[in-house]
């Protein structure tokens, strides 16, 4: 995941999916490859495979909570 702060909102998905889900706060301005390479113009949201492939994103400002959890549904099938 990678955004400038960790919102209680993502920081609520460990919560939401115990056990399933690990949030964690990528600084931006240090993972400028990783923004480049996932088609952020400055931050996002990932979710990634425990083997790190990109499962789902959201770019900059278009992250919508309700379709993060509705992904995680779907990855999760829960």
């Amino acid at each position: 995941m990678i955004c400038a702060k960790l919102k209680p909102a993502v920081s609520g998905l460990e919560q939401e999916f115990p056990g399933k889900v690990t949030a964690r706060n990528v600084d931006a301005t240090t993972a400028r490859n990783d923004i480049r390479e996932l088609g952020f113009k400055s931050h996002g949201l990932v979710i990634r495979s425990a083997e790190g492939k990109v499962l789902f994103k959201q770019p900059d400002h278009t992250v919508r909570m309700e379709s993060v959890v509705g992904a995680l549904h779907d990855i999760l099938r829960t």
